[in-house]
């Protein structure tokens, strides 16, 4: 029996079986060691992991566990907590950085992007990552994610680089003034999950002219700071829910760019399915 975990900052997704179509696949909360204590880890995988299980831990003997979060230090924390749990087994854990290039690339090198609620990149060897740009979180970097383009729309609203309506509608849809923003993203914690929060609303404006010219600045941002230094001419493949839901534009920003594009996967976790089994 076969456990497989593909973890970001808000969700943890789970497949268990002894093959990549009829075995079980759920979710949990997002599991990530940097900002998480071992108890609150442990609470998860007790409260949240053990009853989705088809089968008793004891009789999973394969765990595969790729986590934002997870380096090499971190990753053998997150070992030990799941060792607690299931004791049989034998467990690998990795960044979900590597996990991304795995369910993307599969054995084939290629440049593996992650675009979610964070992003990263890396170039992929077709076995282990052998370059990687650091993303610098949501502050300082993370261009191109759901928590950037958030961050991004919400100022060019407030600044009034945005059309009113849009300003005005998000301000009613969300039911938040300025204020609120502000304490939600200067004084309460997981701002970049509030950011990200707004993607759903820009992807139902994605087709207004200014939304277009917005949307293409911030994947150009993307490309120029975390493709292009990696001077390789491999294709560049994406998981996650931004590059799904956005990939007609972010095609088009790479045509215009010149960058070869390779695969598109919603969930990194379809993809490690077939690479694993």
């Amino acid at each position: 029996m076969l456990l497989l975990a593909d973890s970001g900052a808000t969700k943890t997704d789970w497949y268990i079986g002894n093959n990549p179509t009829d075995g079980l696949q759920f979710q949990t909360e997002g599991i990530n060691p940097f900002h998480q204590s071992p108890s609150i880890i442990c609470t998860i995988l007790e409260k949240q992991l053990l009853p989705h299980l088809p089968v008793s831990p004891a009789s999973c003997h394969r765990i595969f566990f790729y986590g934002a979060g997870c380096t090499p230090a971190k990753s053998l924390e997150v070992a030990r907590m799941l060792q607690i749990f299931f004791t049989n087994a034998q467990i690998s854990v990795e960044s979900d950085l590597l996990g991304a290039a795995r369910s993307a690339c599969k054995d084939h090198p290629g440049i593996a992007c992650i675009l979610g609620t964070g992003s990263n990149s890396c170039l992929y060897d077709g076995r282990q990552i052998v370059r990687n740009i650091p993303p610098l979180g949501y502050i300082l970097g993370d261009e191109g994610s759901g928590a950037y383009l958030g961050k991004r729309f919400i100022g060019d609203c407030l600044k009034g680089q945005l059309p009113e309506k849009l300003r005005d509608g998000l301000l009613e849809e969300y039911k938040l003034t300025m204020a609120d923003i502000l304490d939600r993203v200067y004084r309460q914690p997981q701002a970049n999950r509030f950011l990200a929060g707004f993607t759903p609303y820009i992807y139902r404006h994605k087709e207004e002219t200014e939304v277009q010219h917005f949307l293409s600045d911030c994947f150009r941002e993307f490309f120029l700071r975390n493709i292009l230094p990696y001077e390789s001419d491999q294709p560049v493949s994406f998981v996650g829910s931004i590059a799904w839901f956005f990939r007609k534009e972010i095609e088009e920003t790479a045509r215009q760019m010149n960058i070869s594009v390779g695969t598109f996967v919603k969930s990194p976790i379809e993809g490690l399915k077939v690479y694993h089994f």
